[in-house]
């Protein structure tokens, strides 16, 4: 049974809200799990790196600075994910290759989109902590997401 970001923040006072205009681009709306993150600027380097490791159920959250100029996840990127275990991915900044992304079993929120691609230059950093949508993100804790919107919580529900 799915867990509902309304009713989670009906039952949790400490529940934090992204305050975010993300849009919905996976094939799956509703996903939830544990954070780990990624900080870059129009080089989705690290984003690579992640997705191609086990995600285990795990959310990747990409603080790409809100940059509209490059995309930061793509069809093969997003492929990787899913063959790799990954719950969801959400970008704060733009993707590419939505009619693809759409048509596969992974949550994918961003901010818009952005067919030109990123640099690669290694640039970024892993599991680190965020602030993004007015919400202090760790990796570990834990997200929510579905139509309503994006709920992060410190533990698991």
């Amino acid at each position: 049974m799915a867990l509902k970001t309304a009713d989670l923040c009906d039952a949790h006072d400490h529940a934090c809200v992204l305050d975010l205009p993300l849009r919905d681009y996976g094939g799956r709306i509703a996903f939830h799990g544990p954070v780990s993150t990624v900080h870059a600027f129009e080089d989705n380097s690290r984003v690579r790196e992640a997705v191609a490791e086990a995600g285990q159920g795990r959310v990747l959250v990409v603080d790409g600075g809100g940059s509209m100029k490059r995309s930061m996840l793509g069809d093969n990127l997003a492929a990787m994910a899913v063959k790799n275990g990954w719950a969801g991915v959400l970008v704060f900044g733009a993707i590419r290759d939505t009619e693809a992304i759409g048509r596969l079993d992974l949550g994918v929120k961003a901010l818009g989109t952005c067919p030109r691609k990123t640099e690669k230059l290694g640039k970024g950093q892993r599991d680190v902590a965020l602030d993004i949508g007015g919400v202090h993100i760790e990796p570990g804790h834990w997200l929510y997401a579905d139509e309503d919107g994006v709920v992060l919580l410190p533990s698991e529900v």
